[in-house]
């Protein structure tokens, strides 16, 4: 079962420190690809010292074999990870690599802001990739008292450490072998009026901006952002930024611009580094002559 927790050190292989698992501050549960299994604290201590030998000889062959090697690390299919406030979200880690008899098992150590998630013993669905799943919320247990996996400061870019069994008892250690973003969800609002308008009257475009509060399990104005405005002829199918403009300090947004033709009106949210984007759907103005 995965975990979050504060980080407490690096894990070791060849010579570098590790962390053991400690107590979950939330509840988060990973559904590893295929079957899994828990081995004891003796099997992954000794995995740790089998791992940094660099090449081992079969005592029957006398055949020198190759340390276990990772590749990379891939996360929720390449995306950003974004999270609300009032649904689990869920997503996969795939670690890559090598070896001359192929991986076994991989634990996953997920680090960000603050904290982070880690799993234990998910089995490789191939010779070489191994997927884990992990599940996170920002939004209290229903029904229950139990604290939440999320809070603001998480936000941020997370790493991925792995360390990787390989069938013949090797094992590695690879920090930093992947990263990705994990954001809080945005949502945007757009309303263009009058509506019908004159050709050459002016439209007001307003809406509003905001994003969920890990910490409260609300969406709130998001203040000081820069967001498109953009417009989309009728029978198009692009849109084309026309200004851009900044939100107020409760996340308004507020402009005008002169009516030319028929068309949709939308504001669009590209994101941060902590914030996930969002774009308003298209609110259509009628320009009559």
């Amino acid at each position: 079962m995965s975990r979050f927790a504060e980080p407490t050190g690096d894990r070791q292989a060849g010579g570098r420190e590790t962390s053991s698992p400690v107590p979950a501050v939330g509840g988060l549960s990973r559904r590893p690809a295929g079957s899994t299994t828990r081995r004891g604290a003796v099997v992954g201590a000794v995995a740790v010292l089998l791992a940094g030998v660099g090449a081992s000889a079969d005592a029957a062959s006398g055949t020198v074999l190759s340390e276990p090697v990772v590749t990379g690390a891939v996360v929720n299919s390449g995306h950003d990870v974004i999270v609300g406030i009032t649904r689990n979200v869920v997503f996969p880690v795939t670690v890559t690599g090598s070896d001359d008899s192929g991986l076994s098992f991989v634990d996953v150590d997920l680090k960000g802001p603050h904290g982070g998630f880690y799993t234990t013993d998910a089995f490789c669905e191939t010779a070489t990739a191994c997927t884990t799943t992990f599940t996170v919320n920002a939004h209290p247990a229903p029904g229950g008292d139990d604290p939440v996996d999320l809070a603001n400061a998480n936000a941020g870019t997370w790493s991925v450490d792995a360390l990787a069994d390989a069938n013949d008892g090797d094992s590695v250690f690879a920090p930093g072998v992947g990263s990705f973003g994990l954001k809080r969800a945005a949502r945007l609002t757009v309303d263009a009026a009058p509506e019908p308008v004159a050709k050459g009257a002016r439209i007001t475009v307003t809406g509003k901006l905001v994003r969920a509060n890990w910490d409260t399990y609300r969406y709130a104005g998001y203040v000081g952002r820069a967001v498109k405005l953009q417009f989309r002829p009728k029978g198009s199918s692009t849109y084309t930024t026309v200004a851009t403009v900044k939100t107020s300090s409760t996340g308004t947004l507020r402009t005008t611009v002169k009516a030319v033709k028929d068309g949709y009106w939308r504001w669009n949210f590209t994101g941060t580094a902590t914030t996930g984007p969002a774009k308003a759907p298209g609110d259509y103005v009628d320009v009559r002559p």
